[in-house]
């Protein structure tokens, strides 16, 4: 009872005093067409959320950058999308968001089958670590309504990666309420991950979803959340029974 009450009372300091102020929340309708077309009951359950997200979580500007009070929210309102129905319990791993002005170059290396190791440099717009932070390029999250018609979101990526590590590993399945969900899950979506490279590896890269969601199931899985958030119409024709499956675990239906 009383953990109940101190929870409340968090969470009441946190919306008042992270308030979002109604011309900034406008500025967020107006940047991303996919929140504005949410019912006004997602919109209100959105922004309250976003409050209590910017309420738990420490920006830092890497570069130079200062990141304002406009960047914070626009971030806080498209991770939060993915949680609306879920809580922000799923997001208790981590504390930091890294945000880098543009995409940054990481020094990468992978050792091959002979144990050769070749080392290389991977451009980034966002990047997850399990136990944070999460890194994001401002410019793709700034993109991100003109971009949504492409299926892509840097930060619903991102942070759809923080949901399916929340089990210890990265392998696009997230943590389900059963064996049997946990099963059905993984028959769907590896159903879907192999015809998707198949798809891919013939020539057939006019895909609704990036085809970088080839590389692993875990991409496929951050890739299609990218899809069902942004373009619900476009995944919905080309990922039926994936789109129900994503419709039943982030409890809501953006094409509704």
């Amino acid at each position: 009872m009383v953990a109940a009450l101190w929870r409340r009372w968090r969470e009441a300091r946190a919306l008042r005093q992270r308030a979002i102020p109604d011309a900034l929340w406008q500025q967020v309708l107006d940047a991303y067409p996919f929140i504005a077309r949410r019912s006004e009951a997602d919109r209100a359950a959105l922004r309250r959320l976003c409050s209590l997200f910017l309420a738990e979580k420490e920006f830092t500007g890497a570069g130079g950058l200062q990141v304002t009070d406009d960047m914070a929210v626009a971030i806080a309102a498209q991770a939060c999308l993915p949680v609306l129905q879920l809580g922000l319990q799923a997001y208790d791993s981590f504390v930091g968001i890294v945000v880098h002005g543009d995409e940054v170059v990481a020094p990468r290396e992978v050792m091959d089958d002979d144990g050769i190791v070749h080392a290389y440099d991977e451009l980034l717009t966002g990047e997850a670590m399990e136990g944070g932070p999460v890194m994001l390029a401002w410019a793709d999250v700034l993109a991100a309504g003109e971009l949504a018609e492409l299926s892509y979101n840097v930060v619903i990526h991102e942070f759809a990666h923080v949901l399916d590590m929340a089990d210890g590993q990265a392998d696009g399945v997230p943590p389900l309420p059963s064996s049997a969900a946990r099963q059905a899950w993984i028959d769907c979506i590896d159903t879907e991950y192999q015809a998707f490279v198949a798809r891919i590896d013939a020539g057939h890269d006019d895909t609704t979803l990036d085809p970088y969601g080839a590389e692993g199931v875990e991409e496929f899985f951050a890739v299609a959340a990218e899809g069902f958030f942004v373009s619900p119409e476009a995944m919905s024709h080309e990922h039926p029974a994936l789109y129900r499956l994503f419709a039943d675990y982030f409890r809501q239906d953006p094409l509704a």
